[in-house]
């Protein structure tokens, strides 16, 4: 398995950072989960030049003077069976201010057993694949004025108005201000403009809940929303009401905000890893639940005003834009 992950990482290195030998690498990580010492390995293992110091068993002052001596666009590689804590400041946040490239794997504590090869599957870059589909549909999405999630069973959630521009996750950093961000990747989103241009019903198979792990009730969930906010739901769960409860209790109302193209085929309804974060790449469609956003600015909702960003997952039967079917058979189709 650690050889397989070298194969991948080798090819995000290559095509997604374009790292060269000439430019110094630095790898911080842990061994207390299997996924963070498989990838520990197979990174040092693509990157033998690179300085590798073990979290935890080092001095936080020896990890920070390390990064201190890295040079612009040098690399940064964070394998973390948590998620690394170094003096007050969120780590990857201070990496890009310094203009550093980043990969983080945060959270590999959470996965184990069969959803360990899920995640290396996951890590295979393939290029043509991510950029132009992502790029397509990014095309299409900044051009459409209507769109239509159907999730079966009569169950249709329709954005009436038009979308946000898109962002891509993609693995092509050469328009953007900061070089990487979380592993695996492969998204694209938006949201729409009006959120109050939100309506209709979606299924959802699998949810973000309290711990930040992926819950997957026995029935699907049907969220009833109306002016772009959930107000019903057919057969909720317990855990999935106190996730409601707790975002109304913290934002007021429980706002529909990312709409989200997962692209990474290595995760679907049946390949699962327990990490909201990682499955969030998943190939369909993920929602957001709550005012938190990071990425648009709302009127009405001020900027670090909501507290909730949850990841809701529909179950993908079509993607409509503007009429044009974009995903159908369980991929994408542009």
């Amino acid at each position: 398995m650690a050889k397989l992950a070298s194969q991948h990482l080798s090819g995000i290195l290559e095509h997604a950072f374009c790292h060269t030998s000439q430019q110094q690498a630095l790898i911080v990580f842990d061994t207390q989960s299997a996924l963070a010492h498989i990838l520990s390995q197979a990174y040092q293992q693509c990157l033998p030049e690179a300085k590798c110091l073990q979290f935890g068993t080092v001095p936080a002052q020896d990890i920070l003077d390390a990064i201190a001596a890295l040079k612009k666009s040098d690399l940064v590689i964070l394998v973390q069976s948590t998620n690394f804590r170094l003096e007050a400041y969120r780590l990857r946040v201070e990496l890009f201010k310094r203009g550093l490239k980043v990969i983080e794997h945060p959270h590999l504590g959470r996965m184990d057993g069969e959803e360990i090869s899920y995640y290396i599957d996951a890590l295979q870059y393939d290029p043509v694949y991510y950029r132009e589909t992502g790029k397509a549909i990014k095309r299409i999405i900044d051009q459409a004025g209507h769109a239509v999630i159907d999730s079966g069973e009569g169950a249709q959630l329709v954005f009436s108005g038009v979308l946000e521009p898109a962002k891509l996750n993609v693995g092509d950093y050469s328009e953007m201000a900061n070089v990487g961000g979380q592993f695996p990747i492969g998204e694209v989103f938006t949201e729409s403009v009006r959120l109050e241009d939100v309506n209709g019903k979606v299924r959802i198979f699998i949810f973000g809940d309290t711990s930040f792990r992926i819950n997957e009730p026995q029935v699907p969930i049907t969220l009833i929303v109306e002016r772009g906010q959930v107000v019903g739901t057919e057969n909720s769960t317990e855990e999935f009401d106190r996730v409601l409860a707790n975002i109304r209790a913290d934002d007021g109302v429980v706002w529909v905000r990312e709409l989200g193209f997962g692209l990474n085929r290595a995760f679907t309804q049946q390949r699962k890893v327990m990490d909201i974060g990682t499955y969030e790449r998943m190939c369909g469609i993920h929602l957001s639940l709550g005012s938190k956003h990071g990425s648009y600015a709302k009127p009405h909702i001020k900027r670090g005003e909501g507290r909730h960003h949850v990841d809701v997952f529909a179950i993908t039967c079509s993607v409509r834009l503007d009429g044009q079917e974009v995903y159908q058979d369980g991929r994408w189709s542009v």
